[in-house]
């Protein structure tokens, strides 16, 4: 598997973390990152305008998936920044339970 780290290009939130997923190295295609990429993120992918690699380079074909190693860091731009969907935080998950989140020591 290759490990990759993959967001949405938000500027203007303070907090924009990476996670992680994984491809199968034996489908290392355009459309199949395209494809986890969107699947774990909550992302239609029609909305993708393009799919960069940090700092500045942009992904356009399979052989420049290809070349990516692992831990690499990408970034989904969408064609409109109305379209981004609320990604739950750690509260709206099931299964949260505030009071164990605030241990003191």
């Amino acid at each position: 598997e290759l490990v990759l780290k993959v967001r949405i290009q938000t500027p203007n939130l303070r907090e924009n973390d990476f996670i992680e997923i994984e491809l199968d190295r034996q489908e290392l295609t355009y459309k199949e990152l395209l494809r986890v990429s969107c699947r774990e993120l909550g992302v239609n992918p029609e909305h993708v305008q393009k799919i960069r690699k940090l700092p500045n380079t942009m992904l356009r074909k399979d052989k420049d998936v290809a070349r990516l190693q692992d831990f690499q860091e990408l970034e989904l731009v969408l064609s409109d920044k109305n379209l981004l969907f609320r990604v739950p935080t750690l509260s709206d998950q099931s299964g949260y339970n505030k009071k164990a989140s605030e241990l003191t020591y």
